[in-house]
């Protein structure tokens, strides 16, 4: 019997023996958690228990069959591997570090498009094998398909959700097909369950507003909706989604259409998604004089792999908090006709995202500064936090929870203004003190770190007026704070600098700083370094791209706590183009050094996309990029499987 390295890793530091068997012939492993005692039998005795335990056990079948049949495979992890179990707890080498990477590319996967980002995508999914391989000076990872007749990826956003997919509402079929209607595109992030059963897809093409649900055993669609388009603008667009910490909803950041909406979710006793309803009754309005001009629909059908999509409508608009007042009697957005928010109130509520918390709140970041903070668990949901641009500065970005504390970051505006704004900011809520409503700005955030470069903007009083030194590496002085990811034991959180490549790394008990850059070979030396992984796998079809340049964006720390995920934005970002062009596109490997409060770039797992030939164009502070890279990954998440081949 040929153990594989995880199998033995397993074996010799768990308190338990949790592996009894393994297969040869791939790493599908079969565990039986045997009482401690176990430990002082002679191995002779433990190859009989092995041996009699996989003979008795009618989930024990070949390693082959379990492999190419996922339900069964599915049907172990749930019974093993789920959260909280003996094995997964006591063996997370077991259960936990078997994982992938999830990369969302934005870029269009059909050519001849007009521009940027608006018809289809391409989903990046490798897996910890695969990765390990490559980061110990193997061969690339090859990517994962998502469909029964793939032999590799990357996915196809297209052909994940098929264009013969049916438009339905609460009142009947729509008849449209999901081919027939427009802006199904740019794939802006994949956001995975407590779980690690489904992720959403983000689908953010302005005007499309749809938001998938994947199931991440299988790569198959779930689910399918259209949010809801609100007046008076009549727009709406998916930005980004969060699950509800327990895995019971799914809160939607509408983003032109500034409302947050709900998917209630619904699971069987080991998790499985048995049922999802958009509730039209829990949405809250962000914005003034609002109305809902198209009603929110799902989608009915087959997925790729024949099995029929779930979903369903409930719940009535009238019930929605489509109001200009927040409980405090103040308007949710500057100018409303009523009395105006304190502390420069709220300009521009299209909202960011929806950070879930513990405790059932959703700290919704504006792209205009402010905060609310939502119970997500009441219907409609309801503000219980309420804070004005002077003392939660814009733009609102995303953030991450330790402990009781909730870490929020701010960054540039994504819109056109943002080009010459320079934001580096960083807050911590204390998420215990929402149990009831709050009057305005209070409790007060901590400001763990402002910049002392940040521009006067989006509530800021203090600094430069503009900063137009561009976005080019070695020349821009400018900031951009934006991605946030903790470590596994909550000590320290690390937040990426999309202009300057580096990472800002704060204690969450000290909130004392420490940095490292992406750039060289050991995170330490900057440009004065040896060039790290980047330069070596950088774009080289035009000269006048400067080479090393990440761009990093959303990241997420692996299972093992021993590397963080990190986006690479490409030479053409379909998003915040004055920000993030990027010559390395891809999902950037840290390794995590000094206990959690340092790190270095190891390697890079390369996309591309050269189907998109979308034409190049001119990015403020940038450059003019004329080759034909179009590959621009947003978003990494890493998703812990439990089983893969």
């Amino acid at each position: 019997m040929k153990y594989s390295a995880f199998a033995l890793l397993c074996l010799a530091s768990c308190p338990y023996q949790a592996f009894v068997s393994a297969c040869s012939d791939d790493t599908t492993f079969y565990f039986e958690l045997n009482n401690k005692s176990n430990k002082t039998k002679s191995s002779k005795d433990k190859s009989s228990k092995a041996k009699s335990s996989k003979d008795k056990s009618s989930k024990t079948k070949s390693c082959q069959w379990i492999v190419s049949n996922p339900d069964e495979k599915e049907k172990r992890r749930n019974n093993y591997c789920i959260s909280g179990s003996d094995v997964s707890t006591k063996c997370a080498e077991a259960c936990g570090n078997c994982y992938e990477v999830w990369g969302s590319d934005q870029s269009n996967s059909v050519p001849f498009q007009l521009s940027a980002g608006i018809k289809g995508s391409y989903l990046w999914i490798w897996d910890s094998e695969s990765i390990g391989t490559q980061i110990e000076g193997g061969a690339d990872a090859t990517p994962l398909p998502c469909t029964p007749s793939g032999l590799s990826g990357p996915c196809n956003l297209l052909e994940v959700f098929p264009s013969d997919l049916v438009e339905n509402s609460s009142t009947g079929g729509t008849w449209n097909t999901l081919g027939d209607l427009q802006k199904f595109g740019r794939l802006h992030g994949m956001l995975k369950d407590p779980q690690n059963k489904y992720v959403t897809a983000n689908i953010f093409a302005p005007g499309g507003g749809y938001i998938g649900v994947i199931k991440t055993s299988t790569k198959e669609a779930v689910a399918l909706f259209r949010v809801t388009a609100f007046g008076p603008t009549n727009q709406r667009s998916v930005h980004l989604s969060y699950w509800s910490d327990d895995g019971s909803a799914i809160v939607i950041a509408n983003l032109h259409g500034k409302a947050i909406e709900r998917i209630d979710v619904m699971r069987d006793n080991i998790g499985t998604i048995t049922s999802l309803e958009f509730n039209k009754s829990a949405g809250i309005g962000l914005g003034q004089k609002m109305f809902f001009s198209a009603p929110a629909t799902f989608f009915s059908g087959d997925n790729a792999f024949g099995n029929p999509l779930i979903g369903s409508i409930i719940g009535s608009y009238d019930n929605a908090d489509l109001g200009d007042m927040t409980p405090n009697n103040v308007c949710k957005e500057n100018g409303c006709n009523g009395k105006q928010a304190t502390a420069g109130g709220r300009p521009n509520n299209v909202p960011i995202c929806p950070v879930p918390s513990k405790n059932g709140n959703a700290y919704v970041t504006l792209g205009g500064g402010g905060l609310f903070v939502l119970d997500l668990t009441t219907t409609p949901m309801v503000i219980k936090g309420e804070y004005g641009k002077a003392v939660v500065n814009g733009a609102g970005v995303v953030g991450t929870q330790t402990g009781n504390q909730v870490f929020i970051t701010g960054g540039v505006s994504a819109s056109s203004s943002g080009s010459d704004q320079s934001v580096f900011l960083v807050y911590s809520f204390d998420d215990t003190k929402y149990n009831t409503l709050n009057k305005e700005n209070f409790p007060m955030p901590v400001k763990v770190f402002q910049d002392h470069g940040n521009t006067l903007t989006s509530g800021n009083a203090n600094g430069p007026a503009k900063n137009d030194s561009g976005q080019k590496p070695g020349v821009t002085t400018r900031r951009d704070s934006h991605g946030v990811a903790a470590t596994l034991d909550g000590k320290y959180v690390h937040i990426v600098d999309r202009i300057q490549n580096n990472v800002e790394v704060f204690d969450t008990s000290t909130h004392t700083r420490t940095t490292y850059d992406l750039v060289s070979m050991d995170g330490q030396s900057g440009r004065n370094g040896t060039p790290g992984p980047c330069d070596a796998k950088s774009v080289i079809d035009d000269a006048d791209l400067l080479l090393n340049d990440p761009a990093p964006d959303f990241l997420e720390i692996t299972p093992d706590g021993k590397y963080l995920m990190i986006a690479f934005r490409g030479p053409v970002p379909v998003t915040v183009g004055h920000t993030a062009q990027g010559s390395c596109p891809g999902v950037g490997i840290v390794k995590i050094t000094n206990g959690g409060k340092s790190g270095k770039l190891v390697d890079i797992l390369r996309s591309t996309n050269v189907v998109d030939n979308v034409p190049g164009f001119s990015l403020p502070g940038g450059i003019f990029y004329t080759g034909a890279e179009r590959s621009d990954i947003h978003s990494a998440i890493v998703v812990t499987n439990g089983w893969y081949k």
